[in-house]
């Protein structure tokens, strides 16, 4: 059935009845929903902690192919995408606004299954999804909004604009491996089955940080970004934030082993500038972070220094401190490639 024969107000039904359904709706932020999907607009008991909220859109040829994503796994990420913007504040999410706009031809099934890819993941983040919209156009449009919150009051949340000089740099986890795993499908790339599943899955499937980025607050950071623009771009957002610059030891930047293993020299582009990681860069002392890496679960490495000079410049050396240049950041809409 397309989309077009079911109809807006019965798509509505569907995806509400898929939502409800849910085993998501045993989260504590559905228990304090009081109107969900259905209504002009849901409404849910508050509590006394700072609110949070972000939007992400993405685009139909502009952020994913459906030749390469598919539905199910396009859901999962539109929604890991917001999950990560309120991770990278230590928050912690609770709802999520899904707006839709499709082709008539589109596929029920298909959109079934993007909203199943979407319930997925809000079921292991706590997350209830609340609501939404959907509209006709020529192409597929998803956009999420997440409404979070950091737990109470006295809780400080992550920015971009309290780095100082001195701090060191560090970043959660791995990276390189999701924009590997794009160039992957898009040249239909073959590597072994380990690593190619790997890849794939690492650009199709993220999980964002929120645990991580709520034991970061709890340990004393107060700066972090998530890393989907690239390394450097996201970096650069701190540095002109908090009027500092940056220097990194390229050499320490921890990359995917099966990027490393399969992309060569050009393993160090994708983890500085390839971007969708997802991963947390932050920055502290050596006591926060030596605290940071006792409480987290995953790995955390020490890449560079947050410097006084060049504000708002970043510095790439190697390891016997010789200057590199990187010809591509990072993402950026608005500019011609």
């Amino acid at each position: 059935m397309k989309v077009s024969e079911l109809g807006e107000f019965g798509l509505i039904d569907l995806l509400a009845k898929i939502a409800n359904i849910s085993p998501a709706n045993q989260t504590a932020s559905r228990q304090q929903l009081i109107i969900g999907i259905g209504d002009d607009a849901a409404a849910w008991h508050g509590d006394a902690s700072t609110q949070l909220a972000t939007v992400d859109s993405f685009i139909q040829d502009i952020h994913f192919s459906l030749s390469t994503a598919p539905w199910s796994e396009l859901g999962w990420k539109a929604l890991a995408a917001s999950l990560s913007d309120i991770a990278a504040m230590g928050g912690i999410p609770r709802y999520a606004l899904a707006s839709l706009a499709l082709p008539d031809y589109t596929e029920v099934d298909d959109v079934t299954a993007l909203y199943k890819g979407m319930i997925e993941l809000a079921q292991q983040s706590g997350v209830a999804i609340i609501g939404g919209d959907t509209s006709s156009a020529p192409l597929v449009a998803i956009t999420v909004t997440i409404l979070g919150n950091t737990g109470s009051r006295d809780k400080h949340i992550l920015t971009r604009s309290a780095a100082k000089p001195g701090e060191k740099i560090a970043v959660t986890g791995e990276l390189g491996a999701a924009a590997a795993g794009l160039e992957t499908l898009n040249k239909q790339l073959q590597f072994d089955p380990e690593a190619t599943a790997c890849l794939k899955n690492a650009y199709l499937h993220p999980y964002p940080r929120i645990s991580e980025g709520q034991l970061l607050v709890d340990q004393g950071v107060k700066t972090a970004i998530d890393i989907s623009d690239g390394l450097i771009s996201d970096l650069k957002h701190i540095c002109k934030s908090s009027q500092v610059g940056a220097r990194i030891e390229v050499d320490r930047v921890p990359i995917q082993p099966a990027v490393k293993a399969n992309f060569g020299d050009k393993c160090l582009e994708l983890a500085l500038s390839g971007g969708e990681d997802y991963e947390l860069l932050f920055t502290g002392n050596d006591k926060v972070i030596g605290e940071v890496k006792t409480a987290v679960s995953c790995p955390i490495t020490i890449i560079g220094e947050i410097v006084d000079d060049k504000l708002g410049a970043i510095a790439l050396v190697d390891s016997k401190g010789n200057p590199l240049n990187l010809v591509k950041e990072g993402w950026e809409h608005f500019i011609t490639r």
